[in-house]
């Protein structure tokens, strides 16, 4: 959730330069301070945002590597104090930490008896000391504590006795080119330049200095200095990985001209959906073809159930997904929260396949349930967007959504993405049972046309931009869909929530004279998902009963349904598909509507209060 980069580089470039930028492309993470180090100069730690960090550096600090950090606070309160990185008693090592280290308490008391001092409330402090106190056992046995080999030997005794998650960078003041990076369940990623080194905790701050990167697996530690790295496990053995070439650029993670990462991202709606569907698509034949899915065919003949298991804006997806599964593949499906799968009695076998859908593919809850089903003999699958990440790698088999970078807090192209994998993955597991070639064709079909009508739908952004405005004094709102559309409610609802701090629920229409319908009057608006489809004149039925009550409708219509417009105050048309793919495009409407009116209340919409982009803590 917070965010890691490390620098060791040449004398040619200044290496404070580099970290606070490198700072500055993770704040989409989430933080609430931020901190660097560098052995020539010290440290430098504030609350708030990493332009408040580059403020308080004085000129004279400089340097050729250094640790940096973004937090996000799980232990002790956002401070000065409890910001990243931290150090020893001596001030000489110094260590940045996404994750929490569960036994820190016990650590902290025992080298508290130690005569250690603590100058925080962060359990990351623990780990700079435990260091300390095997550096300075390995000098009192007759090692010199200068030594760089001393100081891994030192780092990799600490970890041995750490329990928790983390992503770690090590740095030790007397071995200022020699950074140590450790990962156990927190990601991290090493960067490899020409004659200098990096580590992140994902490749977006790497990029525009190299492509080629490793991404460390649970366990492993890496050693680097300017010109060499290494990767050796925890219990030491050494550990060969070819690099990685990251395929996009430093440059598409810039806003491209919008005013916002999340209107950029909306606005790649229609290309989103295009790389999803590129290459994986068979429409004459209504098949569908996933390479990530052909080593594992036929263990997915053999299941007989389906585990969805996602967080916030991905179990929507999910939810939509099941809709997709059960009608067309005709397999029972299930979604799970993923924090609360691992802790419930599942029953799970051989027979069922386990699905995680994550854009980082790091979130620590769905990582924690895939591991859970496959301690039960599950097949576990990934539909996740960015390569090379834990899900992608602990899984069976998977999806890569291709979405591209996604900046923004808020989900909004990875969820147009996630749904199109899951109608990809509906026509490759229907047709292995009974979906007839004439079904699979129209799916084919009606997905390569999504793209223009999500063209024809961000056409509208003016006009939504207007309604936003007319609505953005409200501080209520109420989301009804059903069937396929129901976790569409769920989205629009949670998208207002997370950016525009505006209280909103989503609940399916049928629910509504169940509890919800008691909030509706004249400032209670209702956002209804009523396009043409199977649930119609139930939809209509429901707007009805919003209106005798005086409450103020905003529909999602159509193109062409005029009856709705004598009836709602105010109706936003999308093109006609099919039902199944019908979330795909109504969601993009609540996307925008949501983002104009958080824009209209001047907030922060990349960066909303107290989200972070990858959840990697529980």
């Amino acid at each position: 959730m917070c965010g890691i980069f490390a620098y060791t580089g040449n004398k040619g470039k200044e290496a404070g330069k580099i970290l606070l930028n490198g700072l500055l492309s993770l704040e989409y993470r989430g933080y609430d301070s931020a901190g660097v180090y560098m052995p020539e100069s010290g440290s430098v730690k504030t609350t708030g945002a990493v332009a408040e960090l580059r403020r308080k550096l004085p000129k004279d600090f400089k340097g050729t590597s250094g640790i940096a950090h973004l937090r996000w606070a799980t232990h002790g309160e956002p401070s000065e104090k409890n910001a990243h990185p931290h150090a020893d008693c001596g001030g000489e090592i110094w260590v940045v930490h996404n994750g929490i280290i569960e036994n820190f308490k016990e650590l902290k008391e025992k080298l508290s008896k130690a005569g250690h001092t603590f100058a925080s409330d962060s359990d990351t402090e623990v780990l700079a000391h435990l260091v300390e106190e095997h550096l300075k056992n390995q000098s009192a046995g007759g090692g010199s504590s200068s030594g760089g080999k001393n100081f891994e030997k030192a780092a990799l005794a600490a970890l041995n006795e750490v329990r928790g998650t983390y992503g770690i960078a090590l740095q030790y003041k007397r071995e200022p080119d020699r950074i140590i990076a450790a990962r156990m369940g927190s990601p991290i990623v090493l960067g490899l330049g020409d004659g200098e080194h990096f580590i992140a905790s994902d490749p977006a701050p790497i990029l525009p200095h190299t492509r080629k990167v490793m991404f460390l697996e649970d366990g492993e530690v890496a050693v680097i200095t300017p010109g060499k790295h290494r990767i050796f496990r925890l219990d030491s053995t050494t550990v060969k990985r070819k690099a990685t070439e990251i395929d996009w650029s430093a440059e598409e993670a810039q806003k491209g001209g919008y005013e916002h990462f999340m209107l950029k991202e909306i606005m790649e709606g229609p290309e989103v959906v295009r790389n999803t569907l590129r290459g994986r698509l068979i429409p004459a034949k209504g098949f569908a073809k996933l390479g990530g899915l052909e080593s594992v065919t036929k263990q997915l003949q053999r299941i007989d159930r389906i585990i969805i298991v996602a967080c916030g804006t991905a179990s929507y997806a999910g939810q939509v997904g099941e809709y997709m599964l059960e009608g067309h593949a005709r397999i029972p499906v299930e979604v799970e929260i993923g924090s609360e799968f691992r802790y419930r009695k599942a029953v799970v076998n051989e027979r069922t396949a386990v699905i995680g859908i994550s854009q980082s593919g790091e979130t620590l809850d769905t990582l924690e349930a895939l591991r859970e089903g496959k301690r039960h003999g599950a097949l576990t699958l990934g539909i996740v967007n960015t390569v090379g990440s834990t899900i992608a790698r602990e899984t069976d088999a998977g999806v890569y959504n291709h979405a591209g970078p996604e900046i923004s807090v808020a989900s909004t192209k990875a969820f147009l993405s996630q749904m199109t994998a899951l109608a990809l993955l509906t026509v490759f597991l229907g047709r292995q049972r009974g979906m007839t070639e004439k079904e699979g064709r129209e799916i084919a079909l009606a997905l390569k046309e999504l793209p223009e009508k999500i063209e024809k739908i961000l056409e509208q952004r003016g006009a939504i931009e207007q309604l936003a405005k007319k609505y953005s004094k409200n501080r209520d709102f109420l989301y009804i869909a059903r069937t396929y559309n129901f976790p569409v409610a769920l989205e629009g609802a949670l998208k207002l929530k997370e950016i525009s701090y505006i209280h909103a629920e989503g609940c399916a229409a049928g629910e509504m004279k169940h509890g919800p319908i008691a909030m509706i009057d004249g400032n209670f608006p209702t956002v209804a998902i009523a396009t043409k489809d199977s649930v119609y004149e139930k939809m209509i039925s429901n707007i009805h009963e919003i209106k005798a009550r005086k409450g103020p409708v905003i529909a999602i219509a159509t193109e062409g349904d005029r009856e709705i417009a004598k009836l709602a105050d105010d109706v936003i048309h999308v093109p006609k598909t099919m039902e199944m793919l019908s979330p795909i495009l109504n969601v993009v409407p609540l996307q925008l509507f949501a983002y104009y009116l958080a824009k209209e209340k001047g907030l922060n919409v990349d960066r909303p209060r107290n989200l972070a982009k990858s959840v990697t803590v529980e």
